[in-house]
């Protein structure tokens, strides 16, 4: 049964994402922690972090993750954990790759109407709504530490701030900070 549910979540979660895999990030929250319990908080932290310094696209690698820990976290053995993976990120491109079929005939058909810029327009609005509510859904306690544990707290507000202001001002890499992150997180916790 949690094999037929993973798939119609991820599917679900495939059809309504719009604006990439930052946007997906919500989504794939709310269906895994908070409305089937499959992960928890922490675990989910622990995935995207995972998520994203893996290659490939960070939705794609958050389905996988997700439907292999929520088939583990079942009961099941691994190696059921890996048909979870797969059946979960094969239900996310599903159907945006169908859609995307239709959608660039259609569009290359009607690029040049006013009803289609408009639309265009709203989904630009969109996307960045739901890039926000992901950002805000990853400020949490997992990620920043409790307020009353001064130090965890204060040092990743730091690594925050100083990551903020390399890559928007600086343009730095976000390879590199990743890395630099890691390395002073790695430090800071070992001593």
């Amino acid at each position: 049964m949690i094999f037929l549910q993973l798939f119609l979540t991820f599917l679900k979660i495939g059809i309504f994402t719009f604006g990439g895999g930052y946007a997906m990030i919500a989504l794939i929250q709310d269906e895994v922690v908070s409305q089937h319990h499959w992960l928890t908080s922490q675990e989910f932290t622990d995935l995207v972090a995972i998520s994203q310094t893996t290659p490939g696209p960070i939705g794609i690698n958050t389905a996988t993750y997700s439907g292999y820990t929520a088939i583990v976290n079942a009961g099941y053995d691994h190696l059921w954990g890996i048909l979870g993976a797969i059946m979960a990120s094969f239900a996310v491109i599903l159907l945006p790759t169908l859609l995307m079929f239709v959608v660039t005939k259609l569009l290359q058909r009607y690029i040049n109407t006013p009803a289609v810029s408009y639309l265009l327009q709203l989904l630009r609005l969109v996307v960045v709504g739901l890039i926000a509510s992901a950002a805000l859904g990853l400020l949490s306690t997992e990620n920043f530490g409790n307020p009353g544990s001064n130090f965890q707290f204060l040092l990743s507000i730091i690594i925050f701030i100083a990551a903020f202001i390399a890559s928007y001002r600086f343009k730095v890499s976000p390879i590199l900070l990743i890395c630099l992150s890691g390395i002073i997180g790695l430090v800071a916790y070992s001593l």
